[in-house]
């Protein structure tokens, strides 16, 4: 399994990313810098969460426009599995990967904490080792983490199966005061629709070993490996 995450000025999760993909999962993974212009062989690339570019004029506005950009935007057109995690979902809404936008927490304050997520789809790379409806607890970090899109991109992402994951109360349901940024409908983390490219504000990285207090995240590493090496 070969992964490769892409380091940003202002990144400060890659090498959270890297840990997990070396120790924790035993890939083969490296850092990849932001100036670089190809990507070597690889089966995952992981937009890491951060600061890139100090977030100026926009979160991603400025990282889109990266070097290493137009090869994962090929990687991804062939095919290739793209992770996005808070600032990486970021940069891929901004850089058309994804669709919407990610906006002001409504609190217009940085959010730190645990929350609780429902797995809404578990057909995806990224999510089959989770099971279709079930809560798991994800940290969050974020500034920018309130999700938007037109009324028509929401409702084709929800007829499309797109939406992998969302805000929840403790019981699993989907209720505003589980909404901790303001994403409209509560979405948390969305794919695009070959469901090979996924944007998510919550760190799974964070949470991936026992002793960091829970192994939930751990699981969408292990649907990443899981669906690579069945095609190998």
């Amino acid at each position: 399994m070969r992964c490769g995450i892409v380091t940003f000025p202002g990144s400060n999760c890659d090498h959270d990313c890297l840990h997990v993909a070396q120790s924790v999962m035993g890939w083969d993974a490296r850092l990849i810098w932001h100036k670089e212009k190809k990507l070597p062989p690889l089966d995952l690339v992981i937009l890491p969460g951060g600061f890139s570019y100090g977030d100026y004029l926009r979160c991603g506005a400025i990282a889109r426009f990266a070097s290493i950009l137009p090869a994962i935007q090929k990687f991804a057109a062939k095919g290739g599995l793209v992770l996005g995690i808070c600032n990486g979902f970021q940069i891929l809404t901004e850089a058309g990967m994804l669709p919407g936008k990610l906006m002001r927490n409504r609190s217009l304050r940085f959010i730190c904490e645990y929350v609780d997520l429902k797995v809404e789809h578990a057909d995806s790379p990224f999510t089959r080792r989770f099971t279709a409806g079930e809560k798991v607890q994800v940290p969050i970090a974020h500034m920018e983490g309130n999700y938007f899109a037109d009324t028509e991109t929401l409702n084709r992402l929800e007829g499309e199966g797109q939406v992998l994951f969302r805000y929840c109360d403790k019981q699993g349901e989907i209720v505003e005061a589980a909404n901790p940024n303001g994403s409209l409908r509560n979405i948390a983390g969305i794919c695009n629709e070959s469901k090979t490219v996924l944007g998510m504000m919550p760190h799974p990285e964070r949470c991936s070993e026992s002793i960091l207090g829970g192994e939930h995240g751990r699981r969408l590493f292990e649907s990443i490996q899981s669906w690579v090496e069945e095609r190998v």
